[in-house]
């Protein structure tokens, strides 16, 4: 069972025993005497220390690089030569 499971089934258990005194004297004899501390009556009166943790938020820093693009003018004088829309031919007869 995990872990969480276990505190949460704890936490209502005391809260189950706080509310009935006749169920927390049954529990352990000695619940009705004036003295008595016990996890139950701590938690009935709010006698509880919770930790104090700090998490440190770890936040990824994200770069992003925006390149413009680059024109590259090739010269190609076999295009250049051809008549307009004409491309060269597909298969070459000899005759």
């Amino acid at each position: 069972m995990p872990f969480g499971v276990l505190c949460i089934l704890l936490v209502l258990l005391l809260n189950l025993l706080t509310a009935s005194p006749s169920l927390h004297e049954w529990f352990h004899a000695d619940a009705g005497k004036e003295d008595h501390q016990c996890a139950v009556t701590l938690f009935a009166h709010g006698q509880l220390d919770s930790p104090v943790v700090d998490v440190p938020v770890v936040a990824p820093l994200t770069l992003v690089v925006v390149v413009s693009p680059v024109v590259i003018s090739v010269f190609s004088p076999t295009i250049e030569n051809l008549p307009a829309g004409r491309g060269p031919p597909a298969v070459s007869f000899n005759s």
